[in-house]
């Protein structure tokens, strides 16, 4: 899964290299978390100096992961961030596969005539890294950060505290283990972390208990008010205006998982979600079962990509017409919906 060339590559980097940065894209989740945190885990055992660095926030249920709360997020501490890339002898980008995922940072590591290394598991990487380690059909990054600590030969040097990060980051990016994970591999990878000392249980309930009542409350207003199922298309659609996340005291990560819960819905097939990050901007999610390519839809209807199963994208402008967008989008791949 990962080729000799890379793996001696990386090491020869990490051998030479004393003070490493790991960057991961904007709104990270689960995955962008979870694999940056074990990947600088791993590089401090071995001696390493490390620093991670986020474009904005990210949820709130992931921070009790261990190390999170050294993570610089950009938007706030841009000078201190700034001052630690450029000191850095090599930068690793976990879980992005184009540098427009890092937002401002890219400004800078554009910048800098140092090795960028990439660990990603999305399609269609940039070939602007000095070394990729990129494959698709890993469930996750974490997958492959562990992956290739394996290769690297320090699979030995494996705590639990790495291992919390890693199966935080495959549990969350395969919608705990729902999609992307039909290999016999993972349930390998799991197994050495629970050799570890990880406790999966514990770590399910950290991150899908730890919400607030009103993001409970915003479930149920979403799923009464706001849901829409195209029944002939097998599809369904759901909004969320800026005036309604205000009205729910949404915080990050408070509307993780609501683009799921309409595939609960006997003969559902893909799920869209509509949140107006503010006026003018809204985020769209997109989720499938089965062999429905949503990641189709995302780059032709919405500017964006991902995974067949999980995918996302944008659109500028007012919500009634991203909704009216997504109705053409189904209506253009009604057989692939209803077949």
């Amino acid at each position: 899964m990962i080729d000799v060339v890379s793996v001696d590559a990386v090491k020869e980097i990490v051998d030479k290299g004393n003070r490493f940065t790991i960057i991961v894209h904007r709104n990270p989740d689960g995955d962008a978390i979870g694999s940056a945190l074990a990947w600088a885990h791993y590089l401090r055992l071995k001696g390493k100096f490390v620093d991670i660095i986020a474009p904005n926030s990210f949820p709130d249920f992931l921070k009790w992961l261990p190390g999170s709360d050294n993570i610089l997020l950009y938007d706030t501490m841009k000078n201190d961030a700034d001052a630690l890339l450029c000191s850095s002898d090599a930068i690793f980008c976990l879980d992005f596969n184009a540098m427009s995922r890092v937002a401002d940072i890219a400004d800078v590591v554009n910048e800098l005539d140092i090795p960028r290394l990439l660990i990603d598991h999305h399609l269609y990487p940039e070939n602007n890294f000095t070394v990729s380690i990129s494959n698709i059909t890993s469930c996750s990054t974490a997958e492959l950060v562990y992956r290739l600590i394996y290769a690297l030969g320090d699979d030995d040097m494996l705590n639990k505290d790495m291992a919390e990060c890693i199966y935080t980051g495959i549990m969350t990016d395969t919608g705990n283990f729902a999609y992307a994970s039909n290999r016999k591999e993972i349930y390998i990878i799991v197994a050495r972390l629970i050799e570890a000392g990880i406790d999966k249980d514990k770590i399910y309930r950290r991150v899908f208990y730890n919400y607030s009542i009103d993001r409970l409350r915003l479930f149920g207003f979403v799923m009464n008010e706001k849901l829409q199922v195209f029944s002939n298309y097998n599809a369904s659609i759901m909004t969320l205006s800026h005036n309604e996340i205000k009205r729910f005291n949404a915080v990050k990560g408070d509307t993780e998982g609501l683009v799921n819960m309409p595939l609960q819905i006997k003969g559902l097939r893909f799920s869209c979600f509509l949140r107006e990050e503010y006026p003018g901007k809204i985020n769209v999610s997109l989720r499938s079962v089965d062999d429905f390519p949503c990641n189709k839809v995302a780059a032709e209807f919405f500017g964006g990509g991902g995974h067949k199963n999980a995918s996302g994208g944008e659109y500028i402008g007012r919500i009634e017409d991203a909704v009216a967008l997504f109705k053409e989008a189904i209506a253009k791949y009604s057989n692939e919906l209803t077949n």
